[in-house]
């Protein structure tokens, strides 16, 4: 019943106003896409991850682990690993700046989509207000036109323009809440990534060169 009232109020709606509930529609329909794949990368990141670790934390040896380390080629903290990797080319002056290098890019891949919730929810009402402001000076034109002011003239105009501020806050709520929720994973995960880089960086960069200074000396 609510949902044909609903419907019969967004048909009735102005040429404007039609464009703009369609606008906060597609917002609606990627956010929840969004959200969707979003949980889904996440969640197999997070899965990927404690195997990683534990993996890592049972056998740090260089050659053993790195074939092991192959498993998780889409991982994060496998593309970090592989830059100190024994087989690696990357020359060692130039390690530190190549782990950067995909700290950031995997920093970038964890973020994405993020900004798009953002907008939606901070766009969206005000999208959706647009929409109401312009159906209600729709109505009040049509009320001096038929010269009547009851309430039977005024609610079904005032209904469809109310609809548009409904429609975007259904786009924005979502929107706002997955953005929030999101957002601390990610940062969460790009902290434990660049802690991960200094790691592996002080064991099998500063580590092996202490080693090897130590070998040095005993000569």
């Amino acid at each position: 019943m609510f949902g044909e009232s609903a419907l019969s109020l967004v048909l009735q709606a102005g040429p404007l106003v039609k464009v703009i509930l369609v606008l906060l529609l597609f917002f609606s329909i990627v956010t929840w896409a969004i959200i969707v794949y979003k949980y889904r990368f996440l969640s197999r990141l997070e899965k990927e991850t404690d195997q990683f670790k534990m993996l890592f934390s049972r056998n740090r040896s260089h050659e053993i682990f790195y074939q092991m380390a192959r498993g998780f080629s889409d991982n994060p903290y496998a593309s970090l690993f592989n830059v100190v990797a024994t087989d690696n080319q990357v020359p060692k002056e130039n390690i530190k700046i190549e782990l950067k290098r995909i700290v950031h890019v995997e920093s970038t891949r964890l973020e994405k989509f993020l900004n798009f919730l953002a907008t939606t929810g901070s766009t969206a009402p005000f999208i959706g207000l647009f929409g109401t402001v312009w159906g209600i000076m729709d109505s009040f034109r049509g009320i001096g036109k038929m010269g009547s002011a009851s309430l039977a003239t005024v609610a079904p105009g005032i209904a469809e323009a109310l609809i548009a501020t409904a429609a975007g806050l259904a786009a924005a709520i979502p929107a706002v809440m997955a953005f929030n929720y999101f957002q601390g994973k990610v940062r969460r995960h790009i902290t434990e990534i660049e802690d991960f880089s200094q790691e592996l960086y002080e064991l099998y960069v500063e580590g092996n060169r202490a080693a090897n200074q130590e070998r040095s000396g005993s000569i």
